[in-house]
């Protein structure tokens, strides 16, 4: 009778530990780890101008109809000489440049405009959010080639009871039409220097962090 007790406790034991290794490890698809190559692919999709992002305007041989650190507003707006409440929100620097230089045509012959952005914020759905059991939740501007180690390291990395490798990552599946969800090691990534856990992320990536359960 002993032995069986023994045998029905060392069995409730080892059923504990496959649960405590479960929930320390990942589960479902993951996405494939940002590699040297794909960091050097180039450049990535156009900018897509925001609220709040800053703007600076040349006109070519029209310096007073330019402007420096024009904010784009929260409606959408932007205001430059000759130019009242363009719409600036959901184009890019090229077709902003495009619109101003049809509405300054009105007054000059054949208007040269540049637009660039030199503050970024971006449209929401080009922003990572980091939220959950990390140290700064936030949302990032997304850059071309940015990793999911840049994130971390700009949100200051995992709180001190966060559950790093179960942490999930959200996606909009263009070619799907739906939301599709990945498995992170955060854990691996951050505390051993696993660069197999780093991967690239994408405009619009949700990146959720839970806190361990123990």
């Amino acid at each position: 009778m002993p032995n069986i007790k023994f045998s029905i406790l060392l069995a409730g034991s080892a059923l504990g530990v496959i649960a405590l290794s479960g929930c320390a490890t990942t589960s479902g698809p993951q996405l494939p780890p940002a590699t040297y190559s794909a960091l050097q692919e180039g450049p990535g999709e156009e900018y897509i101008i925001g609220a709040g992002d800053e703007l600076t305007i040349h006109v070519w041989r029209n310096p007073e109809l330019g402007a420096e650190k024009i904010q784009v507003r929260p409606d959408g707006r932007i205001t430059t000489p000759l130019v009242t409440d363009m719409p600036a929100v959901g184009k890019t620097p090229t077709m902003l440049a495009q619109d101003i230089r049809l509405q300054l045509s009105e007054f000059i012959e054949d208007p040269l405009v540049s637009v660039i952005v030199t503050e970024f914020v971006g449209t929401p759905n080009q922003q990572i959010r980091v939220i959950g059991a990390t140290e700064k939740p936030a949302s990032l501007s997304y850059r071309a080639n940015m990793t999911l180690l840049d994130a971390m390291i700009a949100v200051g990395g995992l709180s001190e009871f966060a559950s790093g490798n179960r942490a999930k990552l959200i996606r909009f599946d263009k070619s799907k039409g739906r939301q599709e969800e990945y498995s992170l090691r955060l854990g691996d990534l951050l505390k051993k220097g696993d660069s197999r856990a780093n991967v690239l992320l994408m405009p619009g990536d949700v990146i959720i962090i839970p806190e361990s359960m123990f």
